[in-house]
């Protein structure tokens, strides 16, 4: 349905097929057509991208440290970490962004216990790597990068990095979900037989070794899952833009997710955002299909 209103001008008021049929011409819009909607998409995508660069990593690792830490045998009171871990993964992600949007004011709790001066966390819309790069002394891009575009952006704004307030939703979004991961990867270590590790440490390997040499290759399926887990959801990032920013400041925290929203019900142009749909249902199924690729390649090379 979302592909056949991509080739209409639908407003999403009318009936969808009463509207005019217009081919790829929404396409064509978002992706050769310059102007302001190609613009607005390819800063979502590099948007989202730095998201999930951020995300995904950072909570696979957290969730895999914790389930390894909640898993050992002298841990006592095993029971109350892992509810404490898994608990902001069951509470709604409204009122979880409502409470942080509170926490991240420029006079809110975070703020309060860093030792610099305060950061206006959700309205900066600075590039974490171009602060960075000025602080080294580089202000402004090379000329070869400000003057070369690709959809509408130059090189130095898709290298810019995520802004500041990006960086505060995506320190919420590794908060919220790796308690659920947590539990997938303790499931998957409470399955590792207990005789394989008790073989290894027979053989002199040391703790680290066990880990490195046995646990993680018995793991690698659910790494796999995990990761593939953490692609979809990140790439569909919705909930905590609306709730925390709205796409601000300046369109910084907008995703593909969110822009398909803002085009279909706060512009009228649904067949608009449903091409934004099928896009990113394209580039999760090529992201999922790289990161599937890799992780079989690492198991043929191992």
């Amino acid at each position: 349905m979302s592909i056949l209103v991509s080739l209409r001008d639908w407003t999403g008021i009318t009936a969808p097929f009463n509207s005019q049929f217009v081919g790829l011409d929404n396409y064509r819009e978002l992706l050769t057509e310059d102007g302001i909607r190609r613009k607005d998409f390819a800063i979502s995508i590099r948007n989202n991208l730095y998201y999930v660069l951020g995300v995904v990593p950072t909570q696979t690792f957290v969730a895999l440290v914790l389930a390894v830490i909640v898993n050992q045998k002298r841990l006592k009171a095993k029971g109350f970490f892992r509810t404490a871990y898994y608990f902001p993964s069951i509470t709604g992600s409204i009122a979880i962004s409502l409470i942080f949007l509170f926490l991240f004011q420029t006079h809110g709790a975070v703020n309060a216990i860093l030792p610099f001066q305060d950061i206006n966390w959700l309205a900066n819309a600075n590039g974490v790597i171009h602060n960075f790069l000025g602080v080294l002394g580089l202000e402004s891009p090379p000329d070869w990068m400000d003057d070369t575009e690709v959809m509408s952006l130059s090189l130095w704004e898709w290298v810019s990095g995520p802004s500041i307030a990006m960086v505060s939703i995506m320190i919420l979004t590794t908060w919220t979900t790796i308690g659920t991961f947590m539990l997938i990867f303790l499931a998957a270590l409470q399955n590792i037989p207990p005789s394989v590790e008790e073989a290894a440490e027979l053989d002199g390997a040391s703790a680290w070794q066990r880990f490195r040499y046995v646990t993680i290759p018995l793991m690698k399926p659910t790494i796999t899952f995990v990761v593939t887990l953490g692609l979809l959801g990140t790439w569909q990032v919705f909930d905590q833009i609306f709730a925390i920013s709205f796409g601000g400041p300046e369109k910084t925290t907008m995703t593909p997710a969110f822009l398909t929203y803002f085009q279909t019900f706060q512009n009228g142009k649904a067949s608009l955002g449903a091409s934004m749909a099928v896009l990113l249902f394209f580039i999760i199924m090529a992201f999922t299909g790289l990161q599937r690729l890799m992780m079989r390649n690492k198991e043929l090379l191992s």
